[in-house]
């Protein structure tokens, strides 16, 4: 338990440490919306948009009336967060995993500050911890907990499947936070539906040996997922074609389907310092905010 306190402890004073040097500025507005809700329906009047009617009440015959909206002043908040034995690649304290569990940790802290409702999956191919949205420090905390503690049960992935979770979870339209490296195939369907129906911001943790591999020769990889150790020769051309064509290949798509859709898209390597890449990604993200409203 002492153990669990001290890393707990640790884990807390570098997110706020982030949080307080390089980010509490550029996420004023981060989790606020700019969307509008329906509030009620009032009767037409001379120089009301026509888009605004709403036909089903007109039908009823007393008269033409048009939707009125108030602004969404509460934003839900939901991080996915891929936990799968692929994200266990690296030195530990910086692969992906923990690199992701920190900035979920950040991104809890920083949506807690501005009043947003938060909540958590964390997937691998099945669901792994789910909790419920909930305001306040204590919320925040007990994620930044649960992350520290979690052992997924599982090593595969399906991110379709993480997301099929949230979308059969979250019914309200909230920003989701997508966390993963992607090493998946056939997820695109359940990424266009996420990003149709809620504002999504996809967040892809890399390590620099997926994309540029060194050529070692004969030499033994073990696959997370699976467990399994195979003789690779890195220096051949197939190995390249098989393994690091398809992950270029991977990314590509991704890019292309968050572009067409409308959903913010960051890559992130490891080695890097992650905390200007999201000061950047939200900087970008209020302009736009500013300019549709």
């Amino acid at each position: 338990m002492k153990d669990l306190v001290r890393k707990l402890r640790k884990y807390e004073i570098q997110i706020r440490k982030a949080i307080d040097a390089q980010l509490q500025g550029d996420f004023k507005s981060v989790f606020k919306s700019s969307g509008l809700e329906f509030d009620d329906v009032r009767a037409y009047q001379y120089g009301d948009d026509v888009r605004s009617i709403d036909w089903n009440v007109s039908a009823k015959g007393h008269g033409t009336f048009v939707k009125t909206y108030r602004e969404e002043k509460e934003q839900n908040v939901f991080i996915l967060l891929d936990v799968s034995g692929s994200q266990a690649l690296g030195v530990p304290g910086l692969q992906k995993m923990d690199i992701g569990k920190e900035i979920s940790g950040i991104l809890a802290l920083a949506a807690i500050k501005q009043g947003s409702q938060l909540g958590m999956i964390c997937f691998s191919d099945t669901k792994e911890k789910y909790l419920k949205p909930g305001k306040g420090n204590e919320h925040a905390y007990s994620i930044i907990k649960t992350l520290a503690e979690l052992q997924p049960a599982s090593k595969k992935t399906n991110i379709g499947e993480g997301i099929r979770l949230a979308l059969n979870v979250v019914k309200r339209k909230s920003i989701m936070i997508l966390i993963s490296d992607f090493i998946d195939l056939s997820y695109e369907r359940e990424l266009i539906m996420l990003a149709k129906k809620h504002d999504l911001i996809v967040l892809q943790l890399m390590d620099r040996r997926e994309t540029a591999f060194p050529s070692l020769g004969i030499v033994p990889l073990l696959d997370k997922e699976s467990g399994k150790t195979i003789w690779i020769n890195t220096s051949s051309k197939a190995f390249k074609e098989r393994y690091l064509l398809p992950y270029a290949e991977n990314q590509e798509k991704l890019t292309k389907i968050c572009r067409k859709y409308q959903a913010d898209f960051l890559p992130i390597y490891v080695d890097q310092d992650y905390a200007p890449q999201l000061v950047n990604l939200f900087r970008a993200r209020n302009r736009i905010m500013k300019r549709s409203s």
